[in-house]
């Protein structure tokens, strides 16, 4: 393989979590008066950090969203999660391939710590990440699309950026991956090949993301 360092997405990517999610933040944001569809819960925060919610509500009402909306809005991702949560169809192949063959990975993502450890518990993936391999957008200061997550934990598993392979699904952590010199796999199973811009290459299904890392 000609990376030292595959980085993975979590949610969407490794958990099969964005239907979840973005159903009840469309659904929670409508029921506080912001009006969202689904599709647009998707087109406006499918990858990004919860403070982007807050952001994006801002600038568009000057209305800011309730102090509790994170807890609100976690809460019931996590209760979703424990009676949907299912791994993406084929990623524990992936890791398998990626221990078998003594190649590093990792998880950065634009969730919290919790959020990603509820999604590995539930899932089994827990089994697969070390403590010291998973990655938080609040571990930095800027979540995506702003490179410093996946620098961050380049940085820390002792790789350079270069020889990183980014695995995505959504445009903004594409734009991020691209702005830390990674490439980048932009994953299509929610989110069209067209969307996710300047990807190295798309795929659809895992069954195809090792030959692409070949």
């Amino acid at each position: 393989m000609r990376y030292d360092l595959i980085i993975f997405d979590n949610d969407g990517v490794l958990v099969d979590s964005e239907p979840i999610s973005n159903t009840i933040l469309s659904g929670y944001l409508t029921e506080l008066g912001h009006a969202t569809s689904y599709e647009d819960s998707l087109r406006d925060y499918m990858g990004a950090a919860v403070h982007r919610v807050h952001d994006v509500i801002r600038e568009r009402t000057g209305q800011a969203l309730p102090d509790d909306f994170d807890d609100t809005l976690h809460a019931r991702i996590f209760a979703a999660f424990e009676r949907e949560l299912q791994p993406v169809p084929g990623v524990t192949d992936v890791l398998g391939k990626l221990v078998a063959d003594g190649v590093p990975y990792c998880v950065a993502s634009s969730g919290t710590h919790e959020r990603i450890r509820v999604g590995h518990l539930r899932t089994g993936l827990d089994e697969w990440f070390e403590d010291e391999w998973v990655f938080s957008a609040q571990d930095v200061g800027r979540g995506k699309p702003a490179p410093d997550l996946f620098l961050h934990a380049a940085e820390r598993m002792g790789v350079a950026p270069a020889r990183c392979a980014v695995i995505e699904d959504s445009r903004l952590g594409v734009e991020a991956a691209r702005a830390a010199g990674m490439d980048v796999y932009g994953f299509t199973a929610m989110t069209p090949a067209e969307r996710l811009g300047d990807a190295t290459a798309c795929f659809g299904d895992m069954g195809q993301l090792l030959g692409l890392l070949g």
